[in-house]
């Protein structure tokens, strides 16, 4: 009997996010092996492969504590283990229940981002020196420089994965604008400020280009007070072309909200600048352009195919003049934008991410 793949994803809860994105493009990757997938405990989706087990476990406020029990277990098993939204808690909880070394091929962590500091560092060196058998992948050769100077050897850069297009997708047929769009969660280091701004300036200067913005009412307790004070900002600016979005969407209308659309990504330039971001990969799988800031991986992305316009601040006056042009050459943009996910496609498949984990 094959020994099943445990992927470990305590947010995945439904189809929305990148974390589902993520694990389907994985279990379509995966094919027939098993795998199975302990999510949060409320959790309603459904994945294309019937060879998943889907563990219904995590409860939000006990997670920790969870993950000690199920890291416990599972090493205890020598299933493998893939965490697939790891962070610097996840090595110090496996180092915590470890009963000695790791083994060999046995635990994968994702690390999507790592921000450093002496002390990060300092744990890392500890871990790494009483684990090195612990596989970590990165989509971005700067957190993997972190990793290896760590002592993780067993350091690999691999493509963040992207959902797969359908043979018959509406992004292959041609979409005029439909509608300025900003996608994800609202939050300040994706310059949802400067999004706000942007629509009161078009209230002031009196435009009438349609706005859809995604704030979720589910995550307003999450959200910090500068972003509550957004909220409440742009609810008063009056624009009568918004519309925002605040109920959970399924993964099937959450892709058309990019069709037809120019995608806003105004994202945090030292945030961003070597990180990667779901929603472009997103946004160009459905050919919609991209407005994004000069020196971040969205940039360089963009800028490769010129499948949208880089500016170097986020003024509202600059970032309405750039979605006026792509707007005024919206076909030529469009395409290049799927020119792009389809060079996207072939570069950030999930089936990179399934061979590292099965080599």
């Amino acid at each position: 009997m094959v020994s099943p793949l445990n992927i470990i994803e305590p947010t995945l809860n439904n189809e929305t996010g990148h974390c589902f994105s993520f694990i389907s493009s994985l279990c379509l990757a995966a094919r027939d092996k098993p795998l199975v997938i302990w999510c949060g405990s409320g959790s309603k989706f459904s994945l294309p492969s019937r060879h998943v087990l889907i563990k219904r476990f995590f409860h939000r406020k006990m997670r920790r504590l969870q993950a000690i029990w199920l890291y416990r277990k599972l090493l205890g098993t020598r299933e493998q283990i893939f965490i697939s939204t790891a962070g610097r808690t996840d090595l110090l909880l496996l180092d915590l229940v470890s009963r000695g070394t790791i083994a060999p091929n046995q635990v994968f962590l994702f690390i999507h981002w790592f921000k450093a500091s002496p002390g990060k560092r300092a744990q890392l060196k500890k871990i790494a020196r009483r684990h090195p058998e612990i596989i970590i992948f990165s989509p971005t050769a700067s957190v993997c420089e972190e990793f290896r100077s760590a002592g993780f050897t067993q350091t690999r850069l691999v493509p963040y994965p992207i959902t797969p297009r359908e043979a018959d997708s509406a992004t292959l047929i041609p979409q005029g604008f439909r509608h300025i769009l900003f996608a994800g969660a609202a939050r300040q280091d994706k310059g949802f400020s400067e999004v706000v701004d942007l629509v009161a300036q078009l209230e002031r200067t009196g435009e009438k280009i349609p706005v859809t913005l995604q704030v979720s009412a589910d995550h307003y307790s999450k959200y910090d007070e500068r972003t509550r004070k957004d909220i409440t900002r742009l609810d008063s600016c009056g624009y009568p072309y918004l519309i925002k979005i605040s109920e959970t969407l399924q993964h099937s209308d959450y892709r058309e909200l990019f069709l037809g659309a120019i995608c806003l990504q105004l994202y945090s330039q030292q945030d961003f600048a070597d990180r990667i971001s779901g929603v472009t990969l997103d946004a160009l799988n459905a050919g919609s352009p991209v407005v994004t800031l000069a020196e971040t991986w969205i940039a360089r992305i963009v800028a490769e195919f010129e499948a949208g316009v880089v500016i170097a601040s986020p003024e509202p006056e600059a970032v309405l003049a750039a979605l006026k042009h792509i707007r005024e050459h919206y076909d030529f943009y469009r395409n290049n934008a799927v020119r792009a996910g389809s060079e996207l496609q072939r570069r950030n498949s999930a089936e990179y991410l399934y061979k590292e984990l099965t080599a």
